[in-house]
């Protein structure tokens, strides 16, 4: 009979727990649930977009290896899609280097350079500062020397070698022979001698007399 007693205690504890706390448990479970399956849900929307993003990323590699204007209206279509609809992908961002390289290569500048000021711009950090190296280069080549040199600011530091050298490239087709000087040099220290690319900046450096 005490056991009777004791079991009887422990029940009507746990009515009363559960009256006091029931509720807010429920709500826990509840939003818990919610929670795993919109992460669920998630995780199937963001294959999904990649899935149909890699798609067109193909189609735009494709079209890059095809001659003629047609190639360009394919390379354009496959990037306009992927930019709108699928830009938080990394097919995406790749895409945009594909493209840009694919249309400068047929000589659409002005196409390579939205490409390229598109990525810029995104939340692709591994790939935002190719790009902005990649846009120098170009808005160089169309001897837009003051906008190419701003792309070369607040460098990463993975990057800033190369920065550097690319700031040596644009200030010497400025003729700034001493700017250009100082910028290779500061390339060469931060890539270190056994860059691939030191011997190059080195010949750079050369070239220029005393």
């Amino acid at each position: 009979m005490a056991y009777d007693l004791e079991e009887q205690e422990q029940l009507d504890q746990l009515r009363a727990w559960w009256s006091k706390y029931g509720t807010l448990v429920s709500a826990i479970l509840l939003i818990a649930l919610v929670a795993l399956a919109g992460w669920r849900g998630w995780q199937w929307y963001q294959t999904n977009q990649a899935g149909q993003a890699r798609g067109y990323f193909e189609a735009l590699e494709d079209a890059g290896r095809q001659p003629g204007d047609e190639s360009v209206a394919r390379i354009n279509a496959a990037m306009k899609t992927l930019r709108d609809e699928y830009a938080a992908t990394d097919y995406a961002a790749r895409g945009a280097l594909v493209a840009a390289s694919a249309l400068q290569a047929r000589n659409d500048l002005a196409g390579a350079r939205g490409q390229l000021e598109w990525l810029a711009q995104t939340k692709h950090v591994a790939l935002v500062p190719v790009a902005r190296l990649r846009l120098a280069g170009l808005l160089a080549d169309q001897k837009d020397y003051e906008a190419a040199l701003a792309q070369l600011k607040d460098a990463p530091a993975a990057f800033a070698g190369l920065y550097a050298d690319r700031r040596g490239d644009i200030l010497s087709a400025q003729g700034k022979a001493a700017e250009a000087r100082e910028a290779w040099k500061q390339a060469l220290e931060t890539l270190g001698v056994n860059s691939p690319l030191a011997p190059v900046v080195k010949l750079k450096i050369d070239a220029l007399g005393a």
